[in-house]
C-alpha cells in the first residue's frame, strides 16, 4: 500500500477547490463575521427608569389635579413627587404648614383657593342647613379622595406611556413604562398607608405669615387622632360662632333690656396677657356695668409682675377685685392705688354699680402650687369671717347682693346669708345651689389657666361670664356662659342660663336673704 506523507496530503486538498471551482481562484476570502455588540442591561434599566419617573411627574403635573369643593371651601388635592413625603396644605396668601405625615415619594398638597361665596352665604343665611354640614363634609372629602387616586393613576399611566413611545418608538417597551408607573403609585401609595403617622398633625411646620398666627389651625389636632368629633363639632362650631355675632336674636328666651345691670364674672386670669384683650372686647359687646375678678390673676405675686395689672384702669369699668392664692399682699397693695379697682378684704362692702358686693381674700399665699397643712380649715374659716361680715350688713340695713371669695371651700360657708355667691380656683366652671338657698358660682379660667395651659393633652379654654341683674329687685336673671379656645384653638361658645324661678311658667322662689330695694 502506498504510503502518503501528510504534507502531500495538504498540498492535495488546499489544491482541490480551485481545481474543482476555477471561477473562484480570483475571489477576495470572505470577511470573518463578528458578534453584534449587546447595550448594557443595566443602562438600558436605567434609562427606562427615568422614562418612567419622569413621565409619571409630567403626568401627575398636568393632569393630576383635582377640584374638591369641601363645604363652603373651593380646594385643589393633588399628588407630587418628594424624596421625603408628607402631606403641605397651602392657604394663599398666609403661607402654608406641612405635616409629616407619612414617608412615601410622594407628598399630598391641598391648596385652599378661596372661600365660596354664595355657599357661605347660604349658610348664614338658613343656619339649619348646619345639622347636614358635617356629613356635607365628610361626602367631599371622600369623593375628592376617590377622584385624585383614580386620576392619578391615568395620570401617570398616560404621561409615562406617552414618554416611553416618544424615546423608544415601540408600543410594546411604551406600554411596560405605563405598567411600571402604576405599579410604583401603588407602592408608593402602600408605603404611605404603613408609615402613616396620625401625630404628625400635632406639630406642624408654619411658614409665611402662618409663623405668626399658627392658631390658624383650629382644631386641626383632632382631624386625624378624633376624626368622628371633629366631625360633629365643624357644625357646633360655625353655630356657636353665628351666636356670638347675635346672642339676644339666638337666644329669645332672656332678652336683657337697657336697665339691666351686666356684671362680667372673670377669675384665675394667670399672668395671660391675652385676657386683658378679651375682657375689653367683652366689655364693650355687652355693655358690661361691673367687673368682678375672683382672684389668682397673678402667678407669683411678685413686685416685678406689678406691671400685667396696668390695663385694669383703661378698661373704662369698675374692677372688683379679691385676692386669690396667687396673689400676694403686695399684689393687692398695688391694685388698690388703679382709680376704678374696689380691692374687697376680711368681709368689707361696698356698692359698686348699683350692687352691694362684699369678698375676702385667701388666707393661704401659695405661689409654687404648695399645699399647706390645714389649708382648707383656713378657707372655712376665711369663708365664717366672710360670712359673719354678711350677717352685720343685713343687721344694719345694706343686705349684700353678691359675695366674693376666691376658693369654693370659703364660698360655700356663706350659704344662707347672701343670695349669690363667687369664687374660682378650679379651672372650670360650675353653678350649684347651696342647701339653704344661696346659689354658688364658680367661674373657669380667664386666662387658659396661664402657663399651665400646656401641662395636659388639650389646652384649657378661656372661660368668663357675663351675669345679668335686675336692677330694682338686685335679683340674678341670667347668666352667659363664654367659653373661647384655649392655646392654639380658634373656637367660640356662648350658652344662655335661667335660673328656674326665672324660666317661663315658673313660680318665683324667694330668695335666702332680702335684698334693698
Amino acid at each position: 500500500m502506498a504510503r502518503v506523507s501528510v504534507a502531500a496530503l495538504n498540498r492535495m486538498l488546499n489544491r482541490t477547490p480551485n481545481r474543482a471551482h476555477p471561477a473562484r481562484r480570483d475571489r477576495p476570502a470572505p470577511p470573518a463575521l463578528e458578534l453584534a455588540a449587546r447595550p448594557n442591561p443595566w443602562l438600558r434599566a436605567l434609562g427606562l427608569t427615568v422614562v418612567v419617573l419622569v413621565g409619571a411627574w409630567l403626568g401627575l403635573l398636568i393632569v393630576g389635579n383635582v377640584r374638591v369643593p369641601v363645604g363652603p371651601m373651593n380646594t385643589t388635592m393633588a399628588l407630587r413627587p418628594s424624596l421625603t413625603g408628607g402631606t403641605k396644605i397651602n392657604i394663599s396668601p398666609l403661607g402654608a404648614l406641612t405635616l409629616d405625615s407619612h414617608t412615601a415619594p410622594v407628598r399630598l398638597d391641598v391648596n385652599v383657593d378661596q372661600l365660596d361665596p354664595l355657599r357661605a352665604q347660604t349658610l348664614v343665611d338658613h343656619p339649619e342647613r348646619l345639622s347636614g354640614l358635617q356629613d356635607e363634609v365628610v361626602h367631599d372629602v371622600e369623593r375628592g379622595t376617590i377622584d385624585l387616586a383614580l386620576r392619578s393613576c391615568v395620570a401617570v399611566v398616560c404621561g409615562a406611556t406617552a414618554l416611553g413611545l416618544a424615546v423608544y418608538r415601540r408600543p410594546r417597551r411604551a406600554l411596560t413604562a405605563g405598567g411600571l408607573a402604576l405599579a410604583l403609585l401603588a407602592a408608593s401609595g402602600a408605603s404611605a398607608y404603613a408609615t402613616w403617622n396620625p401625630k404628625s398633625v400635632l406639630e406642624p411646620k408654619f411658614s409665611g405669615l402662618l409663623t405668626s398666627a399658627p392658631s390658624v389651625v383650629g382644631n386641626a389636632r383632632n382631624i386625624v387622632t378624633e376624626f368622628d368629633v371633629y366631625q360633629k363639632e365643624l357644625a357646633r362650631l360655625v353655630t356657636n360662632v353665628t351666636k356670638l355675632y347675635d346672642v339676644t336674636s339666638t337666644l329669645p328666651v332672656y332678652r336683657p333690656d337697657p336697665t339691666t345691670i351686666r356684671v362680667l364674672h372673670v377669675s384665675d386670669i394667670h399672668l395671660n396677657p391675652a385676657s386683658w384683650t378679651i375682657i375689653a372686647s367683652l366689655v364693650k359687646q355687652y355693655a358690661v356695668d361691673v367687673i368682678v375678678d375672683s382672684g389668682d390673676t397673678m402667678d407669683h405675686g411678685t413686685a416685678a409682675e406689678n406691671g400685667f395689672l396696668d390695663p385694669i384702669g383703661d378698661l373704662g369699668v369698675p374692677y372688683v377685685w379679691v385676692r386669690g392664692n396667687h396673689d400676694s399682699l403686695t399684689t393687692q397693695r398695688y391694685l388698690a392705688h388703679i382709680k376704678n379697682v374696689h380691692v374687697l378684704d376680711d368681709g368689707r362692702a361696698e356698692t359698686v354699680g348699683g350692687l352691694r358686693f362684699a369678698g375676702i381674700g385667701d388666707p393661704q399665699f401659695t405661689p409654687d402650687r404648695s399645699v399647706v397643712p390645714g389649708g382648707d380649715a383656713s378657707e372655712e374659716l376665711a369663708g365664717d369671717r366672710l360670712a359673719s361680715a354678711l350677717a352685720d350688713q343685713r343687721v344694719a340695713g345694706t343686705p349684700v347682693d353678691v359675695a366674693i371669695a376666691h376658693e369654693p371651700s370659703a364660698a360655700r360657708e356663706t350659704d344662707g346669708d347672701v343670695p349669690l355667691v363667687l369664687c374660682g380656683h378650679l379651672h372650670h366652671e360650675s353653678t350649684e345651689m347651696l342647701k339653704y338657698g344661696t346659689r354658688l358660682r364658680m367661674e373657669g379660667s380667664t386666662g387658659g389657666s396661664g402657663l399651665r395651659a400646656v401641662e395636659h393633652r388639650y389646652p384649657a379654654p378661656i372661660e368668663a361670664s357675663i351675669l345679668y341683674f335686675d336692677r330694682d329687685s338686685h335679683r340674678l336673671q341670667a347668666w352667659d356662659s363664654i367659653k373661647l379656645g384655649g392655646l392654639g384653638l380658634a373656637t367660640a361658645e356662648v350658652s344662655r342660663h335661667l335660673p328656674k324661678e326665672n324660666r317661663p311658667g315658673a313660680t318665683p322662689v324667694p330668695s335666702p336673704v332680702t335684698s334693698a330695694p
